[in-house]
């Protein structure tokens, strides 16, 4: 069987997140992370974007009102990921949830990519980050990608913060 390949301008283009507390998911989202709400069905879901796109961020309780988050060491989505054009809007978004008290729960330098890590009010896994430019990216001597998990200075991005 020939293995099939994604066309190369595929993306992710949204994520649909089940949540205990509809309100309190509308607040994070919309205060902590700054996306807008673009709309809601009742006191069941709301659609969320950046940039005035559909929707981003899927939120809804059909099957999770008055939930909880699942243990560790079980199986389903790690993170959403957010990216950011440049290291002055990742400073921004990471200076925005500190502010707001949010945890960090941790920081790396990829090589390809500046990545901090937190969880929003439902303990789903939440990435922000900026991409380094294509020819920036650390390679083996074969011209394979070489990522790393280095520890990220956090005060780096917040240096460039608008």
């Amino acid at each position: 069987m020939t293995q099939y390949a994604a066309h190369p301008k595929t993306r992710i283009g949204h994520v649909h997140l089940k949540v205990a507390d509809l309100e309190r998911a509308i607040a994070f989202y919309r205060d902590i992370m700054g996306f807008a709400v673009e709309q809601r069905y009742g006191d069941q879901a709301a659609f969320l974007s950046a940039g005035g796109y559909h929707h981003h961020i899927g939120l809804n309780t059909w099957e999770s009102r008055g939930g909880t988050p699942a243990p560790h060491g079980h199986t389903g989505l790690y993170h959403t990921a957010f990216l950011y054009p440049d290291r002055a809007a990742l400073g921004a978004a990471l200076r925005q949830a500190i502010t707001a008290g949010v945890e960090i729960e941790g920081a790396a330098d990829h090589g390809v990519s500046e990545a901090i890590y937190f969880s929003d009010p439902d303990g789903n896994g939440i990435e922000i980050y900026r991409d380094r430019a294509p020819e920036d990216w650390p390679r083996n001597s074969d011209g394979q990608l070489a990522m790393t998990n280095k520890r990220l200075d956090l005060n780096a991005p917040l240096a460039e913060a608008r």
